[in-house]
């Protein structure tokens, strides 16, 4: 197909059909079928502004004249147009009401999701795959001259000023085939979804969900869930990512209603191209936004199982509103990794990791861990600002989730994410406009916005740091001796770790205090009788190695506290590390 249409997105096959002048966007069906919905809504909403120019027009009539002018106004001068017919006379005879109509469906267009996909095999009418990335520049040029046309022509001269943006498409895939199963494989039928090889983002991206926010934890289920979706999955409405989640290859299925999640992926974990996967059994598999019924309407549906046979630790989340939201993406893959970690007999921390160096030259690892909300990112970001010059540099080795493996008698820490998803409620102003060319932005003008942006490279996260003070997260006490606090021994520390306090934050479903097994609901809770060992055994390495252990005082969720109670946390950090 030419393009495929949803509820708030435009995807354009350019390997069936590229418009390279302004006559083919006008004359396209993807454009009658755009303006239609646009002048649909315009209809149901009574807009007192703009129905006199459209009721000059037969109601049945009126998409195709309306076009029509527009294709007029491309070759002929206004003027010339009036002569034609009466209906185009009337209609130009309000040239003001017509402009502001077309800026109205410029914005309207633009506010749409829009999205390319080019196949390694393509047609005679459209992109090669080797001219993939240039298409997407020739189709943005190609909207704003044909938009910059007919206005320049209602407006009655040249615009004084040319703003040039992205008109075309936000972003754009290029597809092939990863055929990484044999026929006789459970899992053959996902074989026909096209893999993605490539992609290119035209900042800013920014997307908006039915959901602006989590709710609740995976079950771990006894039967593989693909049984449930085998019969009804269309390979035709997925598209697969590749990616390195920590330390296992995972394969992402995602529905094309979701694509925005899906180009999301590539900010936080490592994309990993065909040319190094193709073929290759993934460590992880998740299949987001399948057709299935959710049994329990009290959930959202998703599951997860580890299929022991074929070593695949599988997750999977309906086609529903409910997971309509990047977290659902997130933590389902930080979930099945987590708890393949587990198995290994290895530690998921839920929190954020830091490399620093001093401005003398000696390196600290500070691992800060706690619940979502629990104000581990707006610490560490707050000892960046603060230290300024006294720090050389900060690295990040995970912002969310990472792994405590003991070697040697060390505790070592490596991360599962490159990148950073942050709440930017309870960021620094002006934190958002300094990612701004790199980040990707989800319901910006909601409560719980967040951007996702790259923090490091996989190499980076995969280095190993041994680990020289671990911090929980406190975000709900108001008064305290001191933001730092250690703990003398293993078992006073254990207990404050696993017991997994926080005051919730808006981030989840969840209000007031609450707690957490471990401070981690993904793969933690799941796996508590394997996990408590492992618990055991690193806090005996921690403290057997010296590791200062304790509390961080955030107090991010206490009212009034949520800027000043990182920075003076921060702040005692920078001190503690000085010395």
């Amino acid at each position: 197909m030419e393009y495929v249409t949803g509820k708030r997105q435009v995807v354009f096959n350019f390997s069936e059909n590229f418009c390279k002048t302004e006559n083919e966007v006008l004359n396209s069906a993807c454009f009658k079928d755009v303006w239609g919905r646009f002048i649909k809504r315009v209809y149901e909403s009574e807009n007192q502004a703009f129905l006199p120019v459209l009721t000059v027009f037969p109601k049945s009539k009126v998409v195709n004249q309306t076009i029509d002018l527009f294709k007029l106004l491309m070759s002929f001068t206004v003027d010339e147009i009036e002569s034609m017919s009466p209906f185009y006379a009337k209609a130009l005879s309000m040239k003001e009401v017509l402009y502001d109509l077309v800026q109205s469906f410029y914005d309207y267009w633009r506010r749409l999701e829009r999205y390319a996909v080019v196949m390694t095999r393509a047609t005679k009418d459209g992109v090669e795959s080797s001219s993939f990335v240039e298409a997407q520049s020739e189709f943005n040029n190609v909207v704003l001259s044909t938009y910059r046309t007919i206005c320049e022509k209602l407006y009655g001269k040249s615009f004084p000023i040319y703003r040039q943006l992205p008109a075309g498409v936000n972003a754009a895939l290029l597809l092939s085939r990863n055929e990484w199963m044999d026929k006789s494989s459970p899992y053959y039928f996902l074989a026909k979804s096209d893999a993605i090889e490539r992609i290119v983002i035209r900042p800013p991206f920014i997307s908006y969900s039915a959901k602006n926010k989590r709710t609740g934890t995976y079950p771990e289920v006894k039967v593989n869930p693909i049984e449930r979706i085998k019969d009804t999955y269309n390979a035709k409405d997925f598209y697969c990512y590749a990616a390195m989640v920590g330390s296992s290859l995972a394969y992402v299925y995602f529905h094309r209603d979701f694509l925005a999640h899906g180009i999301t992926i590539g900010n936080l974990f490592e994309f990993v191209p065909l040319s190094e996967c193709k073929g290759k059994k993934p460590d992880l598999l998740y299949i987001y936004g399948a057709d299935y019924e959710v049994e329990d309407k009290t959930k959202d549906g998703s599951e997860f199982y580890y299929d022991k046979e074929n070593d695949i630790y599988v997750g999977l989340a309906p086609h529903s509103d409910e997971v309509d939201y990047f977290g659902y993406m997130k933590k389902m893959l930080l979930t099945l990794y987590n708890t393949k970690m587990i198995d290994k007999g290895f530690l998921p921390i839920h929190g954020a990791c830091v490399h620093i160096t001093m401005k003398n030259g000696t390196t600290k690892n500070v691992v800060i861990m706690g619940d979502s909300g629990a104000g581990k990112s707006e610490s560490l970001e707050a000892l960046a600002e603060m230290a300024g010059d006294n720090i050389s540099s900060q690295l990040t080795v995970f912002d969310d989730m990472g792994t405590f493996k003991v070697e040697n008698g060390k505790v070592m820490a490596y991360g599962t994410e490159i990148g950073a998803f942050v709440r930017t409620d309870d960021m620094a102003a002006g934190y958002a406009y300094r990612e701004m060319d790199r980040a990707i932005f989800m319901n910006p003008d909601k409560t719980n916005s967040r951007l996702v942006v790259p923090v490091a490279t996989y190499p980076q996260i995969m280095k190993g740091y041994e680990v020289d003070m671990y911090l929980y997260a406190n975000n709900y006490d108001p008064e305290c001796e001191s933001e730092v606090e250690f703990y003398d021994n293993a078992d006073e520390a254990k207990k404050i770790f696993i017991r997994g306090a926080r005051r919730a934050k808006g981030t989840t479903q969840e209000t007031g205090m609450t707690e957490s097994f471990f401070a981690n609901p993904f793969g933690p809770v799941q796996r508590e009788a394997q996990t408590r060992v492992i618990i055991d055994d690193t806090f005996k390495a921690l403290f057997k190695a010296g590791v200062k252990v304790g509390n961080l005082h955030t107090r991010l969720a206490v009212p009034g506290m949520e800027h000043e109670g990182p920075a003076l946390a921060a702040k005692k950090l920078f001190e503690l590390l000085e010395k």
